[in-house]
């Protein structure tokens, strides 16, 4: 007896609240609530704490009633479209760490695998980020630093190149910046902005990544 066949249903899409937020996504999410709150529609506290949801956020769902009430630049309602293939810069994908001070403090120093990404959020904390010591697994290192009545603070070799873009209200947003003479260096882009608080991006004194063409290779598996 012949079975009867019926044609394969396409697979319905993932709805939002199952769909994996990426860090994009996130960033994008946590752009819209720095705009709104430069335009004083939030206060700082209420930025913190949303800023905060935004970087625990596992999905997209989670992020969205985070902005429901926010518009998005160019004044339409503010919606985080799932974004599967979202454009992140050469070198930067993959997860992101997290390093976040509420009332508290957060350190990151010594020998550790450097990743493409770090998001850094401090509110009424501080977040140190020591990279003197650390091992670069990619060229190109972004690290997306807020501080809002706190502070974060990134030193780096003198012998890489450091650059950054961000903005201090009523605080400090300062990025020294550096050019390695070694084509082949690590490259760290710090962005951000501070409220009440500091963004503090330098290099440390006496501390030089050596071999750096030698090594860079080998953690790339060249």
């Amino acid at each position: 007896m012949d079975l009867e066949k019926h044609p394969q249903q396409p697979t319905a899409p993932a709805e939002p609240d199952v769909i994996r937020a990426s860090d994009a996504d996130r960033d994008r999410i946590a752009d819209i609530l720095r705009e709104a709150m430069a335009e004083g529609r939030l206060t700082a506290e209420e930025h913190g704490e949303r800023v905060d949801a935004v970087y625990r956020a596992k999905t997209v769902g989670e992020l969205e009633p985070l902005v429901r009430d926010l518009p998005a630049p160019g004044g339409a309602a503010a919606r985080p479209a799932a974004a599967p293939y979202a454009h992140t810069p050469e070198g930067t994908a993959g997860p992101a760490e997290n390093l976040i001070a509420v009332f508290s403090s957060s350190t990151r120093r010594g020998r550790w695998r450097v990743g493409g990404r770090t998001n850094a959020f401090s509110l009424f904390g501080s977040v140190e980020i020591d990279l003197t010591e650390a091992l670069f697994g990619q060229r190109l290192t972004v690290i997306n630093a807020t501080a809002i009545f706190g502070s974060v603070e990134i030193r780096v070799p003198e012998n890489i190149s450091l650059s950054g873009s961000g903005t201090g209200i009523f605080g400090n947003f300062e990025v020294v910046t550096l050019e390695s003479g070694d084509p082949e260096a690590p490259v760290v882009v710090v962005n951000g902005y501070s409220v009440f608080g500091s963004v503090e991006a330098k290099p440390k004194r006496g501390k030089f990544i050596t071999d750096l063409q030698d090594r860079l290779r080998k953690h790339l598996g060249h």
